[in-house]
This record gives structure tokens, C-alpha cells and sequence, in this order.
């Protein structure tokens, strides 16, 4: 079990329980780690609530306040009025895949065939910008995976992700449309009609309040639910510096495999992809090198009940939140506009690499700081 997550046992939450810890999720500078370490040292979300204020003030914030009922109450009904169902971390309806990751969504706003949150899952990504070779191979793998019983996951984005549910639906119609927005905010619009296709034969799921509309720090938050949710992440055409690769990073640091289409060296999509491969990642040239890298028939579709591996690590001890929120105070107060070496911010602040990569991955998903090339960091305003 990761630093700070819950026990990954199942229960029967009451509607003010459920209520409390969309609450909590909503509170302003609470992330998914965040939440996390919050329900384990408290115990419960109201414990939790009530302890927030004493925690935000212990990082230099004053008069802090925690997301009022009334908001969530709208939230309810927002997203009831969409169609979608609210999953909550805890749940025995939640996806198993993402219970146990570190930052797992807190809450799911679901459209669509649940189950399929529960079945065997490859996760499908690559370039917004496309070939016409990286899109029939997509396809390609859309379809045969989907006709091997895969769900297909990808984020409903232009060009791969597209094909990728596309070709899916064409199969057996398993497919999993992770949104960087609400529920009922469809991005890109073209995708309207492919969105609508999915509600009626796949599963659309949700982080976000519905009715928001899609930001740049939502993107690599999206790409960590398509890596959790899958057994294996498919980089089908990439950039050396796209989306795609935060997606496959995320699979690794979860234990997930990581597999890359190659292309042509002089190509500048593929070589994120040509990168992987160097680095590693299998190879892909068609549907049977995915079935035959997990062990799966490649003449049958494998049963549902097919579990995914545990991930991988030791227990690590649990620090409390104050002191993270100090830390995190700190980080945020060594960072400005221009970027600083996260060599020298360890000199800095006088800590270990241990004690400060988990707080830059959360202050990084919460969208307050930002990584650029050559291991720097710089805050985001």
C-alpha cells in the first residue's frame, strides 16, 4: 500500500459519508495525494474536514474554509441532471485498477456500461495530430483488442485517441473515454457524436465537477487515470515531448507495462515512441504482440475475472499533514517564474530526494508547480 492511501477494502458509505468526502475532495489545495493522507491519519472525511483549517494555517494560510455543503449539494444535482452516477473512493463499485494508486481520483462521475471499470483494460494513446499510418494502426489495435475482450481506454482526444474508441466500438464496443473536463463537457465538440456513441455501448468517466470545462493541468491529471485503469498503456504516436509520455511515465510508476509503436527516425510524432522503445518498452507491431506480452490467448478472449497484478513497494511510513503542508510551503516559496534544478532546491530546503519527490508530484498534479526540460521546476501562478 502507497504512502498516505487508504486500505483497499470496499464498504457501504452513508449518504453524508459519501457527501464528506466529496466535500473534502472539493476543499480548495486538496489534491487526490492530498486526499489520501488526509482520510488515513483521520480516519474519516469529517475528521478530516474539521482538521483542515488547523493544517492550512500551519502552511501560512489564513481564514481557510472548507468546500461548503451547499456546493456539493449542487454537484449532485449537476451532475444527476447529466445522466452520470458518482463513484467514491471506498465503494465496492469503484475501479479496482485505480484503487490503489497512489493518487487515485477521490470521486468518478460515470456515464455508461460501470462495468466495463471492472474488466481487463489496455489503455490506448498517441498524437492529437496523427499519420495516416499511426491512425490505422490505432485502429487496428482498437479493434483487435476490444475483440479480444479488452476494454480500450483512452481520453477522447483528437486523432489516436479517437481511432482508438472508434475501432473499439467497432469490435465488441468496450471502450473507456477518460474526460480532462466535466462529465458534460465534451472536448474537442467534434467528438460530440463519438461521445454519445460511447454513453451507449462504453463508459465514460469523470475526476471533475460537472459543467467544467477542460484546462491545461486537467490533461496530465486525465493521462494518470488512463495509465491506473490499465493493465498496459500502448503509445501508438508520440512526440519526443507530448502528452502521450506523461501517460506512459505514470503506467511505469504503477507497475503497468509500457508498449510503443515504432516509426520512421525522420518522423518527429514517432520519435517519443522510438524513444520508449530504446528505453525498453516493447515493441508493438499489431494486436497479437500486446496478447502475447501479457499472457493473454490469443485465439479467445480472456475471462473477466482476469485480475490485474498487484503494484508493486514497500509500505512507507506515513508523515503527518501539517508537516507536509509546511513542505509544501516551502517548495512553493523556494520556486518562482524562472526555473530552479530540483538538485538545488534539495540543497536548498535541506531534505531528502525521498521526502521531496512524492510533495512535487502532488504540488505538479495539483497544477502549482511546473517540470521543463533538464530537471527543473517552476512555480506556477
Amino acid at each position: 500500500m502507497a504512502d498516505g492511501q487508504l486500505a483497499n477494502h470496499s464498504c457501504a458509505l452513508t449518504v453524508e459519508d459519501r457527501r464528506d468526502r466529496l466535500r473534502l475532495a472539493r476543499s480548495r489545495r486538496v489534491g487526490a495525494v492530498t486526499w489520501h493522507r488526509l482520510m488515513a491519519e483521520h480516519g474519516s472525511a469529517r475528521a478530516a474536514l474539521a482538521a483542515l483549517p488547523g493544517i492550512a494555517a500551519a502552511a501560512g494560510v489564513e481564514d481557510y474554509e472548507v468546500c461548503p455543503m451547499g456546493v456539493v449539494l449542487a454537484e449532485e444535482r449537476q451532475g444527476l441532471a447529466a445522466g452520470a452516477r458518482l463513484l467514491v473512493h471506498g465503494e465496492a463499485d469503484y475501479p479496482r485498477a485505480l484503487s490503489d494508486i497512489p493518487d487515485a481520483p477521490p470521486v468518478l462521475w460515470v456515464r455508461g456500461d460501470v462495468s466495463l471499470l471492472h474488466r481487463p483494460a489496455i489503455g490506448m494513446v498517441g498524437a492529437r495530430n496523427a499519420s495516416s499510418l499511426g491512425m490505422r494502426m490505432a485502429r487496428r489495435l482498437g479493434q483487435g483488442l476490444s475483440e479480444a475482450g479488452f476494454t480500450v481506454v483512452s481520453g477522447l482526444a483528437r486523432g489516436i485517441d479517437t481511432a482508438a474508441h472508434e475501432a473499439a466500438l467497432e469490435g465488441e464496443g468496450r471502450t473507456v473515454a477518460v474526460m480532462a473536463g466535466g462529465i458534460d463537457v465534451i472536448y474537442p465538440a467534434e467528438n460530440d457524436g463519438l461521445a454519445r456513441l460511447i454513453d451507449e455501448r462504453g463508459c465514460r468517466i469523470s475526476e471533475h465537477p460537472p459543467g467544467l470545462e477542460p484546462q491545461a493541468r486537467h490533461f496530465p491529471l486525465r493521462n494518470r487515470i488512463v495509465a491506473g485503469l490499465s493493465r498496459a498503456v500502448v503509445v501508438v504516436e508520440a512526440a519526443s515531448k507530448s502528452g502521450s509520455l506523461i501517460t506512459a511515465k505514470a503506467a511505469l510508476d504503477y507497475g503497468r507495462e509500457v508498449m510503443a509503436v515504432p516509426g520512421h527516425p525522420f518522423d518527429a510524432r514517432a520519435s517519443g515512441c522510438n524513444g520508449l522503445i530504446r528505453d525498453g518498452a516493447l515493441l508493438v507491431r499489431g494486436p497479437q504482440d500486446v496478447l502475447e506480452a501479457l499472457g493473454a490467448p490469443t485465439d479467445a478472449r480472456p475471462e473477466p475475472v482476469m485480475q490485474l497484478a498487484p503494484l508493486p513497494g514497500p509500505e512507507a511510513p506515513q508523515r503527518p499533514l501539517k508537516d507536509v503542508a509546511l513542505l509544501h510551503s516551502m517548495i512553493l516559496n523556494r520556486l518562482g517564474p524562472s526555473p530552479l534544478a530540483e538538485d538545488q532546491l534539495l540543497r536548498d530546503l535541506k531534505v531528502t530526494s525521498a521526502q521531496l519527490a512524492p510533495e512535487l508530484l502532488s504540488l505538479e498534479l495539483e497544477g502549482r508547480i511546473a517540470r521543463q526540460p533538464g530537471g527543473l521546476l517552476a512555480r506556477v501562478d
